[in-house]
């Protein structure tokens, strides 16, 4: 959503605190869903999938499975919230691999890592839409879809969540499905509730 002209726009160093804090978030968020076994949707909860079935870097996984939808993101929001979005990949792969060395989790409860995180997350992806960015992959593609087949991205993007979430079953148990699911409604949660167009400002 771009900025009307009587909405101030983010400076670069707004938006770089933006999307550090935000990637930062969600980055947290993974470590939690990492600690207790379970997933989130869009690329990340894709990323956390691969990892668990073949025990690869999350965050090589994560920035190589981005790389396709930026072709995407170019066409559908432009070249600034494609370089920004990039920027925050890039951060949250960073992180993720990053925040395991300064942070240790002895215990975690899943329900509380599943729920925490989701909040976590749908915090992070907060400040990065309010900084015209994202954590691209899969909503960058739906977002693309709707504009030039007509689909509705956020049917795309459940779709696309529910497949992830039905192939975790091959390496995660259906409780931690269940926690997942409960984890991606946390996350879509924050997004509803605060990010609404007519009742904050700023972005």
């Amino acid at each position: 959503m771009a900025p009307t002209p009587s909405t101030p726009r983010h400076n670069l160093l707004e938006d770089a605190q933006g999307l550090f804090a935000g990637a930062l978030f969600v980055a947290l968020a993974v470590v939690f869903f990492k600690h207790a076994g379970v997933i989130t949707g869009g690329t990340a909860g894709l990323a956390l999938l691969l990892h668990y079935a073949s025990a690869q870097n999350f965050g090589v996984l994560y920035f190589a499975i981005n790389l396709p939808f930026y072709v995407f993101a170019v066409r559908a929001m432009g070249w600034e919230f494609t370089i920004k979005t990039f920027c925050a990949v890039v951060l949250l792969a960073l992180f993720s691999e990053w925040l395991p060395q300064v942070i240790s989790i002895d215990s975690i409860h899943p329900v509380f890592a599943a729920l925490m995180g989701g909040l976590l997350a749908g915090t992070g992806l907060l400040m990065l839409i309010r900084h015209h960015a994202s954590l691209g992959g899969i909503g960058v593609l739906a977002i693309w879809l709707q504009r030039t087949r007509g689909w509705r991205a956020g049917t795309v993007q459940m779709i696309a969540d529910c497949l992830i979430l039905a192939t975790a079953l091959l390496w995660v148990s259906p409780w931690l499905v269940a926690l997942s699911v409960l984890g991606a409604l946390a996350v879509n949660m924050v997004i509803a509730i605060n990010h609404r167009p007519g009742r904050y400002f700023g972005m």
